[in-house]
């Protein structure tokens, strides 16, 4: 928590300039990446790199080791030194860091910060899921323990949480198909937060995400008593796979029913 919130310090710093000071750049895919995903991810990876030497770390601003070396990893750290980019650029404050430790494909940890909001979940496998809010000092902090909401996929007026930047038509057919669904968008992995926080029932998500987008979520969520499915298969979404790309899913609080479409 302490390396993350470290991280946090410095994108503040970036997040408070004027935009016309903002140095902005794009990759290859066209996503934009600023200062602040680039000083985060030295922070954290450098500092998690001193305390873990033999751990590696998955990073979406590291360059990717081959499938043929990383599929033999038991353990990893999976992060996103800032995740929602464009939540950022737009500066409405609905960007998060994730960072989520991987046990042979599952996420048994995951932490996660929103800095513009001075919140932090975080959950271990088996420890429970947690909300911090407060200062910078220990004392003043505040921990609340996490729980989802239980539901059946056909009641009326689910709430229903979908990305702010990248809400497609799959997307919104699946929610028109429920009953009278309540639907909310949330930037970056708020989405999964609002569902472990008992606040919403659904995130469905049909259009691409990556490995280090979910992880930190997942973990949490799960913790909170949710699961991240796949929409076809229905199992847990698993990590560290050839392609870091995760198939469409479907993040959930606790299902009274096992059918979820």
């Amino acid at each position: 928590m302490d390396i993350i919130r470290q991280a946090v310090e410095e994108i503040l710093k970036v997040y408070a300039r004027l935009e016309s000071d903002w140095e902005v750049r794009l990759k290859d895919d066209r996503t934009p990446v600023t200062e602040a995903d680039r000083v985060s991810n030295a922070i954290i990876t450098e500092s998690l790199k001193k305390l873990f030497p033999g751990i590696p770390i998955i990073s979406e601003e590291s360059l990717q080791v081959p499938y043929e070396v990383r599929k033999r990893y038991e353990y990893l750290w999976l992060l996103d030194p800032l995740d929602g980019t464009k939540e950022f650029l737009q500066r409405n404050g609905e960007f998060t860091v994730n960072l989520a430790f991987i046990n042979r494909n599952k996420p048994v940890a995951g932490f996660i910060s929103v800095p513009c909001k001075g919140l932090f979940y975080y959950a271990i496998k088996g420890e429970g899921a947690y909300k911090i809010e407060g200062g910078d000092r220990r004392e003043d902090r505040k921990k609340v323990k996490l729980r989802v909401a239980e539901f059946s996929m056909d009641e009326p007026g689910l709430a229903v949480v979908a990305s702010r930047s990248h809400f497609d038509e799959e997307t919104k057919k699946f929610i028109e198909g429920l009953n009278h669904p309540r639907l909310t968008n949330r930037g970056s992995s708020l989405k999964f937060m609002l569902l472990a926080e008992g606040k919403a029932h659904l995130y469905p998500r049909m259009g691409k995400t990556m490995e280090w987008d979910t992880a930190a979520g997942q973990a949490i969520l799960e913790e909170a008593g949710g699961s991240v499915l796949d929409f076809s298969t229905r199992i847990p979404l698993g990590y560290n796979k050839e392609s870091l790309i995760n198939p469409a899913f479907l993040a959930t609080g606790k299902l009274t029913e096992k059918k979820f479409y």
